[in-house]
């Protein structure tokens, strides 16, 4: 593989993963399909910004938003099968930051 020259698929996946947040949200989206509060609430996330960061991933193709016409309307997001390749990815990022990196401080994450 010739690391010289950055392949431009590779430049744009990078850029979205690198996204502050837009990694955790995949991760838990891993588990199944999930409520806009539920992510707010386990991610640590502001509502406004895990809001855009969904817009991005469902214009990418990764993520979808299901509207159930309830009372109250609830809102799902799931992960297309195109979000959910990235699983055996997400798993090895686990795998070397278990062996890697150490645990921070929750207050120096947010």
């Amino acid at each position: 593989m010739d690391t010289t020259v950055i392949c431009p698929r590779f430049e744009s996946a990078i850029s979205l993963l690198s996204q502050r947040w837009t990694g955790l949200i995949i991760y838990q989206l891993l588990s199944g399909p999930q409520r806009f509060s539920h992510l707010t609430e386990v991610i640590g996330i502001s509502g406004r910004l895990l809001s855009e960061r969904l817009k991005n991933l469902e214009a990418q193709g990764l993520v979808t938003r299901t509207v159930y016409p309830e009372t109250p309307v609830r809102i799902e997001y799931e992960l297309t099968e195109k979000g959910f390749s990235l699983k055996p990815v997400m798993d090895e990022i686990q795998n070397w930051s278990q062996t890697w990196v150490e645990p921070a401080e929750t207050s120096e994450i947010k």
